[in-house]
């Protein structure tokens, strides 16, 4: 096998059929793992991953909920931060490695969920502490956030308005919302 990072790609032998130059390029080996033979499926696709949109939401939503209800300096701030983007990026890192590894993909999204798992119990702390009631799964406040994240592809940008305006409680209950949902 060969290995040419200009207009060449990756080449490897292949039967020698007449008519064929025994060369294959990437292309064709990528089109290849599409078949029903491929033992490792092709990955890496993580942003059409509704678990990964769902936990980029979770990241920018916690990222801002920390600016706007914690006091600068707070450690808090940096676990709770931190809990999202471990979420976020061991998804990405799950579908990436799943092209050579199943083994280390289910245990990166292990991770992510570990840190999201760490992420939803801060945010229950915040609101237990604070006496401000945790919603139900079947409140009209938690269908409704359900229904936000009907849209395709999720974004941000569906729950702006509310992050942005809404009381700690509310932004908080959001979260926690969503979270339950990128873990599912």
């Amino acid at each position: 096998m060969s290995c040419d990072f200009g207009e060449t790609a990756v080449k490897e032998k292949v039967d020698g059929k007449p008519g064929n130059d025994g060369n294959k390029t990437l292309q064709d080996s990528q089109d290849s793992h599409n078949s029903q033979s491929s033992i490792l499926p092709p990955r890496g696709d993580y942003k059409t991953l509704l678990s990964y949109q769902k936990s980029a939401v979770v990241y920018q939503l916690t990222f801002r909920f920390c600016e706007r209800f914690f006091k600068r300096g707070d450690r808090t701030i940096d676990q709770m931060v931190q809990a999202a983007r471990s979420g976020k990026q061991n998804i990405i890192e799950g579908s990436k490695a799943a092209t050579t590894s199943k083994e280390m993909e289910i245990k990166l999204i292990n991770v992510a969920r570990a840190s999201l798992e760490e992420l939803l119990e801060d945010y229950r702390d915040f609101l237990t502490v604070r006496d401000i009631p945790i919603w139900d799964k079947n409140s009209r406040e938690a269908i409704f956030v359900r229904n936000l994240a009907q849209k395709s592809p999720v974004s941000y940008e569906s729950y702006r308005e509310f992050v942005e305006t809404r009381p700690a409680g509310v932004v908080a209950n959001i979260a926690i919302c969503l979270i339950h949902q990128a873990n599912y």
